[in-house]
């Protein structure tokens, strides 16, 4: 079966002041209808890939790749048009903080309907119709109170299922989901999960999970990737990840807190230089 999604070779780099930095080295996979993980300490490259995938490194980030391809379509030499027509229709990415993610002066509703009017031919009355069942679909309660309130008149949690339901509203065929369940409780982190599990299942929509959680990654998607210092130090089925082979994935699984046990001192990762090559 043809992937979603290829990523071949991808590399992504600055130039500073002291030299050039390479954010991302090398990174390849492919992605089907499923559920990718991808893991790794901050600054490991996680979300910096999944904004080149979405067209949104910015003008200062130097972006190569043997092959950048979703659904045949070369996205690294797609017109900015077209850039622009995929992304919240057919692709999406729901960001961390939904803080620097929504428009202050807008309020949630109207930049929800402006997301689908963008992408559908459909009226105004539909779209809020259709907002209104999203935000009730990501587990808010009165969705016609939230609909009018603005960004700084929600909770951190309540602003990120906003935007959870803005980039599921258009049914996106892949969706980058850059930790989003961050700033919700553990009960709303499964409803959101679900959610988005029940894309994947019954629309056949592809997702790239992006996580520093080792347990909901393992629990939650079919396949983990790895990252260490921008590139990809393994690649592995999400139920065998309790049986990483490589020390870095193994040494992140060691920092996981085990209930009911006493762990003094604390484990500490031992990076290894040759972890970067």
């Amino acid at each position: 079966m043809t992937p979603m999604l290829t990523v071949e070779d991808l590399a992504i780099s600055f130039a500073t002041r002291t030299g050039r930095v390479e954010a991302v080295r090398g990174v390849s996979f492919t992605l089907g209808r499923e559920r990718l993980g991808i893991v790794g300490e901050s600054g490991s490259g996680k979300s910096l890939t999944g904004r080149a995938i979405m067209g949104l490194t910015p003008p200062s980030a130097d972006v190569t790749a043997r092959r950048l391809a979703f659904d045949g379509i070369d996205l690294l030499t797609a017109p900015p048009a077209q850039r622009r027509a995929l992304r919240g229709a057919r692709l999406s990415m729901v960001l961390q903080d939904p803080k620097y993610s929504l428009d202050p002066v807008m309020s949630l509703g109207r930049q929800i309907v402006e997301t689908l009017r963008t992408h559908e031919r459909v009226s105004r009355r539909e779209a809020r119709e259709r907002a209104l069942d999203m935000l009730a679909a990501v587990q808010i309660e009165n969705p016609a109170r939230v609909f009018d309130l603005y960004p700084h008149e929600v909770s951190g949690g309540m602003g990120q299922r906003a935007m959870i339901a803005m980039m599921l509203i258009a049914n996106p065929e892949l969706m980058i989901a850059d930790e989003p369940t961050s700033a919700l409780d553990v009960t709303v982190q499964l409803e959101v999960l679900g959610i988005l599990d029940r894309l994947v299942t019954d629309r056949g929509m592809g997702l790239i999970f992006i996580s520093h959680d080792l347990r909901l990654v393992s629990s939650f998607c079919d396949r983990v990737l790895v990252m260490y210092a921008g590139r990809v130090v393994e690649e592995i089925a999400a139920a065998e990840l309790a049986h990483a082979r490589h020390p870095y994935t193994r040494g992140l699984l060691a920092c996981v807190p085990v209930p009911g046990h006493d762990r003094h001192p604390l484990p500490v990762l031992d990076r290894r230089p040759e972890w970067r090559l």
